[in-house]
């Protein structure tokens, strides 16, 4: 599971370079390596933007921001209604296996990397992408596999996943039958790759790729999860990627520009041929589109769209339009994944990390601080491009946490962070009587509630990786 794509049907001979790590069988150019990362960077993508079940729209079908539609397919009702247990197919499995293919890829990269010269110059920057892929593919599993270090006093102890990395000159044995660590131990690797990549990186890579901005970014994301603030303000002052303005947020969701975007997975649209090779329909979780209608699969929960005012805040447009489906009803259909610029296709590309994010986390951080001016200052940055008239904040104590809460809850709602952001927090989720009707009618969701410390804020290891790897083991309920 955790790195063999082939059948397992394949020669033994065709195993044993893998396995020994020939160094003539992988990298041995700056082109390879350069190929080897976009291999990498394509892991990511498969489970961010799998048409069925991404990781870019789950987390907001786990939590409190969507209502489903019960005129659609039900699509990943079993996730919607926490009824997903080990052999539950789609998500589950696909983010298992995919991270673990990116950490696959990573490694091989790392293992190889002194067969580049000291003296080339792409070496240190080829390194520290691959670290920064490792890294980000391991906090996706733990993340969502394990409790996050702030959700309770005893989530450092409990069961992690297996953190899998190499040395200079050595592979990853595919057959290793490995063992979950704590989370702790994993959040600590995780950081170790990232502050080690980020004195190796280049300050700007080009659309698609970590740079300097990217690796500080998700460090601001990991040091908020663990609980270390101070880090938290430090890595997003490092981050240089200024704000989408309000005019540019609604493009910069339809791939018209690059606004305020830190880290962003590039997926192969086909726009210009009308063909998309990678199947990357990521905004078919939220709806499909036909040329007389919108088969809705979920929309935007009444009480969240009714707590944004629309006269004022820029993402009121960036992230709702009217969906009318065949029958004539009609939702708040979200359109943040709808399509590029004139399209309807739910092919965008992926942003992963955003400067609205970053300045969510530096504020929030800020706040558990006790540095309250401080975090409302950050906080009024990010409100000063998303309200017209934009009016300065005075809000302190509960009612200064509140409102970076509710302006992280918006500025990333359907992106996948609040399903972990409710968790991290150690807060249950509550989800409204409201139905799917765009007036809140319709019908509500059959599961309204997920208490804090249910077990099924982790989600259960696929049936598949226990079977074949006893060491690794189930989470407890499943």
């Amino acid at each position: 599971m955790f790195f063999l794509g082939s059948s397992c049907t394949d020669e033994v001979e065709n195993l044993q370079p893998f396995i020994n790590g020939n160094p003539a069988t992988f990298f041995n150019s700056v082109s390879a390596f350069q190929n080897g990362l976009d291999g990498g960077y394509l892991q990511l993508r498969n489970y961010y933007a799998d048409s069925g079940s991404g990781y870019q729209g789950m987390p907001d079908i786990l939590s409190d921001n969507v209502v489903q539609a019960f005129t659609g397919r039900l699509s990943n009702d079993v996730y919607y209604d926490y009824r997903y247990v080990p052999s539950t197919a789609g998500f589950i499995n696909r983010t298992f296996s995919e991270a673990y293919e990116a950490v696959n890829v990573a490694n091989l990269i790392i293992g190889q990397i002194d067969n580049l010269p000291d003296a080339e110059p792409q070496k240190n920057d080829i390194l520290a992408q691959a670290l920064a892929i490792r890294a980000m593919a391991h906090l996706d599993l733990v993340r969502l596999y394990a409790q996050i270090p702030t959700q309770s006093d005893g989530a450092n102890a409990s069961p992690g996943i297996a953190y899998i990395q190499v040395e200079n000159g050595d592979i990853a044995d595919p057959l290793d039958q490995l063992e979950r660590e704590t989370v702790q131990s994993n959040y600590n690797d995780i950081v170790a790759d990232l502050e080690r990549a980020a004195g190796l990186i280049d300050a700007e890579n080009g659309e698609g790729r970590f740079d300097r901005d990217g690796v500080y970014g998700l460090l601001s994301r990991v040091y908020l999860y663990m609980g270390r603030y101070e880090d938290a303000v430090n890595a997003a002052d490092q981050v240089s990627v200024p704000l989408a303005t309000g005019a540019e947020l609604e493009g910069m969701y339809q791939d018209a520009n690059e606004a305020g975007i830190v880290l962003e997975l590039s997926i192969d649209t086909g726009t210009e041929t009308g063909t998309n090779t990678l199947g990357n329909n990521v905004g078919v979780l939220y709806s499909q589109s036909s040329p007389d209608a919108v088969i809705v699969e979920y929309a935007i929960e009444f009480d969240l769209w009714n707590s944004i005012d629309e006269a004022t805040d820029a993402r009121a447009d960036a992230m709702q339009f009217v969906a009318v489906d065949g029958d004539g009803n009609s939702y708040n259909g979200i359109s943040k994944f709808f399509g590029e610029t004139g399209q309807n296709n739910g092919r965008v590309d992926i942003k992963a990390i955003r400067a609205a994010e970053v300045i969510l986390n530096k504020a929030e951080a800020e706040f558990e601080l006790g540095r309250e001016a401080d975090a409302l200052a950050t906080l009024d940055e990010l409100r000063a491009v998303r309200f017209d008239p934009f009016v300065a904040g005075t809000e302190t104590g509960q009612a200064l946490e509140d409102a970076i809460q509710f302006n992280r809850r918006v500025e990333l709602a359907f992106e996948g962070h609040r399903f972990f952001d409710l968790k991290r927090r150690g807060e249950s989720v509550v989800r409204s009587n409201n139905g799917d009707i765009i007036d809140g009618s319709g019908t509500p969701a059959d599961a309204l509630t997920l208490d804090a410390g249910d077990f099924r804020f982790q989600l259960p290891i696929p049936i598949n990786e226990t079977n074949a790897n006893p060491n690794f083991n189930q989470n407890p309920g499943y």
